[in-house]
């Protein structure tokens, strides 16, 4: 159990910071909520109190005996502030503390969170983009705001994101956190991850495709955004958006790839988990086939996207690809993985054995086991466990090479 600090700020998202401290709280977490006097304005003190099962205040002048506005921040291990409005924003990075919000962010020494969320027109103000700029560079993890709806009939950037996806960010944050005051590694860093599997169409009804529920690049997106990495993630998923990410929807392989080459050019990684079709059909009818008694279906190779980047690669660009691979005849798993990292040229290579429904790694379930081969000979092998788990070891090995 973490010690959790929830700030939140004067915006009319502030409602869904009722369900991000569910969230937290189901979790079994011990969360704390630090509202500001306009947060209250829009969801009262009984709402957080009920929920966090402590008192409420926005003051330094309540309890004043047990010191709250330095102890709070002091005693936590993670403090999120959702909202995060553009004058909180401002007052965090010139250090101004006039209510325990604040107070507390000055205080606190362990990983801190902020999501933003106000009108596209406020974000995107040059003093904004600078307060922001500020944090980060201070070690804040200041997380990109969502895309879509916001008050009334507005659309565009300074969307909250959604709660959940939230909620999992912190988590991610707070496994780092805890073990490594380190967190923001990949900070300044732009990557490009792809997800899901394509599908392939026949016609309006039919496709080809596979088991790739797009989960691994989730958590790969996820992993990077706690880390500070400027994160687009390409896929064909139907996943939530992780927080923090840009998401470019596509559907077939050949939008993937017009996609990820597009994203590439400007960035320091590019992680290929998508499990991408080889082929596609040479035609794609406009209406349904009908039912006969055998079908011939004409397939055509689909470009190989991740041999792509390899050829346009720029300088220090580190590049990572998937093999999902099954043992036979010719040769086992690892074989067959070494041979693919010669054939593509990438820099990593994550290997990961598969199987029919029901094995315990790899596609469609929650848990993954990986040999990541490198371009260099060496080998490290990831143990079953989380796709988190996955993701952050594979983010230490590119970390790494963007050191060296």
């Amino acid at each position: 159990m973490a010690r959790v600090v929830l700030g939140v700020a004067g915006g009319i998202a502030a409602y869904k910071a009722v369900e991000l401290l569910r969230q937290l709280t189901e979790t079994g977490h011990d969360v704390t909520v630090v509202p500001t006097a306009s947060a209250l304005e829009f969801v009262g003190a009984p709402t957080w109190a009920a929920l966090s099962g402590k008192p409420v205040t926005t003051s330094t002048w309540d309890d004043v005996h047990d010191v709250p506005h330095v102890r709070i921040g002091q005693e936590a291990d993670l403090v999120v502030v959702a909202p995060a409005t553009a004058n909180l924003l401002a007052k965090a990075a010139h250090g101004l503390a006039d209510d325990l919000l604040t107070n507390t962010l000055l205080t606190a020494r362990c990983p801190v969170v902020m999501a933003p969320a106000m009108h596209t027109e406020m974000w995107e103000h040059a003093a904004t983009q600078s307060n922001a700029a500020t944090l980060r560079s201070r070690g804040v993890l200041v997380v990109e705001p969502a895309v879509g709806r916001l008050t009334g009939a507005d659309s565009g950037s300074g969307r909250l994101p959604e709660p959940a996806e939230l909620a999992l960010l912190c988590f991610r944050v707070l496994a780092r956190g805890l073990a490594d005051a380190t967190t923001l590694d990949l900070l300044g860093r732009r990557v490009v991850v792809s997800s899901g599997g394509t599908r392939e169409h026949l016609d309006p009804v039919r496709f080809l495709g596979n088991r790739s529920s797009g989960r691994q690049g989730h958590a790969l997106a996820r992993a990077a955004v706690a880390r500070g990495a400027e994160v687009v993630l390409v896929t064909s998923s139907s996943l939530a958006d992780p927080a923090g990410t840009k998401v470019v929807h596509v559907t077939s392989a050949a939008e993937m790839h017009d996609a990820v080459l597009a994203e590439s050019a400007s960035a320091d990684a590019v992680v290929m988990a998508a499990a991408v079709a080889d082929y596609r059909p040479a035609e794609r009818l406009s209406t349904k086939r009908k039912k006969t008694d055998a079908l011939s279906v004409e397939l055509v190779q689909n470009p190989d996207i991740l041999r792509e980047l390899v050829s346009q690669r720029g300088a220090g660009q580190v590049l990572v690809g998937f093999a999902a691979e099954t043992g036979d005849d010719h040769a086992d798993v690892l074989t067959h993985g070494r041979a693919k990292l010669a054939r593509k040229g990438c820099d990593l290579l994550v290997v990961n054995e598969v199987g029919e429904t029901g094995h315990p790694t790899g596609f469609e379930g929650p848990d993954n086991a990986a040999t990541i081969l490198a371009a260099d000979g060496s080998v490290t092998e990831v143990p079953l466990g989380s796709k988190d788990a996955l993701a952050d070891a594979l983010w230490d090995l590119v970390a790494a090479r963007f050191c060296s």
